[in-house]
């Protein structure tokens, strides 16, 4: 293991504690200012994410977004490939996608201008560090090429790291949304 690889999995180790006590401390709406900034891109194709053990949902904040526009989740083609996003709508049959996140039944692919971005930790220069698969990072990198795609990193603001240990490959952040506000990039 690398020294920066050992760097990153003592992050992900602690922001991953520091998660799960945000989600067990049980925010009343922590959705409320993802709402808020979606609100401004009505009908824009956005994809969010299923949220899986103790991720910040984004659910409520899509709910409202579907009610004007398309909106997509993420379903993994395959290891080393970017994410393909499928049509989403609240109460759509879903089925169990790989690590045991749910997809829609029918995949329907659009391609979205906002990314609802899940995360383990970030820092307020708009890094960003995942689970370690690459999925986003590749992700984002191909949409950037096609066209102005905004990245919003979703999480528990306790998330928060001072630093992060990061590579050139890691894509960044524009806006990160926490259940206490948005920081701004």
């Amino acid at each position: 293991m690398s020294a920066l690889d050992a760097q990153k999995a003592a992050a992900r180790k602690a922001a991953f504690a520091r998660r799960k006590a945000a989600h067990a401390a049980g925010h009343p709406a922590p959705a409320a200012h993802l709402s808020a900034v979606l609100a401004g891109y009505r009908g824009v194709p956005l994809a969010g994410y299923m949220p899986i053990r103790t991720e910040i949902d984004p659910l409520p904040a899509m709910a409202e977004a579907a009610a004007h526009g398309p909106v997509a989740v993420p379903v993994i083609a395959g290891e080393g490939l970017p994410l393909d996003f499928s049509l989403w709508a609240p109460g759509c049959a879903l089925r169990e996608g790989p690590f045991g996140a749910m997809v829609p039944e029918a995949d329907r692919f659009i391609e979205p201008e906002i990314v609802i971005v899940p995360l383990v930790a970030f820092d307020r220069a708009g890094g960003r560090l995942g689970y370690g698969g690459g999925f986003y990072d590749r992700t984002l990198e191909r949409l950037r090429a096609r066209r102005p795609t905004l990245a919003i990193g979703f999480a528990w603001a306790a998330q928060e790291a001072d630093a992060l240990p990061l590579e050139p490959t890691d894509q960044p952040l524009d806006m990160i949304v926490t259940e206490l506000g948005v920081i701004a990039l």
